[in-house]
């Protein structure tokens, strides 16, 4: 409410810190710069220190980094599809975030970093877009930025929203902020009926929070994918390959190991590897190179050849093209205490799925593919060895797996649907 005096003070409260924290975020981008470059532009945008003159009204779509901008990818394509007279703004705030947005949709979207959640910087990013409408993906609970939209009357949803158990204990310092901020939206829709019930343990009003599944299952089948396998085996051969999807530095050692393991049983196996984040491009290449082995990447040769022992892919945006190619994937931010990644992308392929433990960020996703036989989770990285090696060996075990992997994402659409049917009743009109 907004003559809620406990508001007012618990948003001076907060406002004040981040202002006194700004130098920080300064050394934050400059730190973060340095270990990859992208971090050292745009920072007028950070701050939302806009020269140009200010915009039309827009629907918004914020999506923080590579796997949220993934999410909202059919929300976003449904849009342009259906509303092209809409002007869509796609906000991140990670470069590889924005580096996927501009790969996907090009000049057909606008797109921005999100600024600081400093009450002046969110002002001046409002007036400046002026949008009509406000959709965050996920997980980005912003408490400036949520106010300064009901106080300028913008309708915000929280669209294929999710929140872990530790993410809501992360709350628990501004749970009172946090959930006043929540109390703000039109509507959470969230992936799973969990997810909604923390929402509503976090403050946000049961009413306003609608179970509408996740956007990841409404993954569109791109035939390219399978063109793609076709020429990666003219080039590679029909050897067995393996895949190491999203690693993320503490998991870089135990693919090796798992590689050199494998590598005696099937001494042509080929590891496609695809590092999370772009700076860990050349360390990873580096490390297949001292463990012996012959490396190609897909920046410098394209495709591997049939001497080629490791294939690293060291661009954005190919990853399902890859996971097409491989027998069995192994995604990461699970070894490492991460939270894990989307591990339906290589089930939509028909590419068995491996993990490790840890998966707070995916608990639902992987509770419905291990109940339908179309996951493995390993407890450590011997386990997701031998899950690999198993799964090599036995073709039948594989194709069991990957079909009721492709069967469970068919099932799961519908969430785009009733997404766009949620969030309809607050897009602008059509035009006459």
């Amino acid at each position: 409410m907004r003559n809620d005096p406990i508001e007012h003070l618990l948003r001076a409260l907060y406002s004040a810190a981040l202002y006194l924290l700004v130098p920080v975020t300064v050394y934050h981008l400059i730190w973060r710069g340095f270990r990859q470059p992208e971090y050292f532009q745009r920072w007028n945008e950070r701050y939302a220190a806009y020269g140009a003159q200010g915009h039309h009204e827009t629907v918004w779509i914020h999506a923080v980094s590579v796997g949220e901008v993934g999410a909202a990818a059919p929300l976003i394509n449904a849009l342009l599809r259906e509303r092209p007279d809409l002007r869509l703004l796609v906000s991140t705030i990670t470069p590889t975030g924005s580096s996927r947005a501009r790969a996907l949709w090009g000049d057909r979207v606008e797109h921005v970093y999100l600024p600081y959640d400093l009450s002046g910087a969110v002002r001046r990013f409002l007036r400046h877009y002026r949008p009509r409408l406000g959709l965050i993906v996920e997980t980005e609970l912003w408490p400036n930025l949520l106010f300064c939209c009901r106080d300028q009357g913008i309708p915000v949803y929280i669209v294929n929203a999710r929140l872990s158990e530790r993410s809501l204990r992360g709350y628990r310092v501004l749970r009172a902020l946090v959930g006043r901020a929540l109390r703000t939206l039109r509507a959470v829709a969230a992936q799973s009926r969990r997810d909604g019930e923390r929402f509503v343990r976090l403050g946000a009003d049961r009413d306003a929070v609608v179970v509408t599944g996740n956007l990841k299952f409404d993954i569109a089948m791109d035939p390219r994918w399978q063109a793609s396998a076709a020429t990666f085996r003219e080039h590679a051969g029909t050897r067995p390959a393996w895949i190491a999807a999203s690693t993320h530095p503490e998991e870089e050692a135990a693919v090796v190991a798992i590689h050199r393991r494998l590598r005696e049983r099937w001494p042509d196996l080929l590891l496609l590897w695809a590092p999370r984040h772009p700076e860990r491009f050349r360390p990873v290449s580096q490390a297949a190179i001292d463990a012996g082995w012959r490396v190609a990447t897909r920046r410098l040769t394209r495709w591997p050849d049939r001497d080629d022992a490791v294939f690293v892919i060291d661009t954005l945006g190919e990853l399902m093209d890859f996971y097409a190619c491989a027998q069995v994937a192994f995604v990461g931010g699970s070894l490492q205490d991460i939270g894990g990644h989307n591990m339906l992308e290589p089930a939509a392929v028909g590419t068995a799925v491996v993990t490790g433990p840890h998966l707070h960020n995916f608990a639902d996703i992987a509770r419905q593919l291990r109940s339908v036989d179309a996951l493995y989770v390993g407890e450590d990285a011997d386990a997701v060895g031998d899950a690999i090696e198993a799964l090599l060996a036995d073709g039948a075990r594989r194709t069991a797996m990957t079909a009721a992997g492709m069967a469970l994402v068919m099932q799961g659409r519908g969430t785009l649907a009733r997404t766009l049917e949620l969030v309809g009743r607050d897009l602008p009109r059509k035009p006459a």
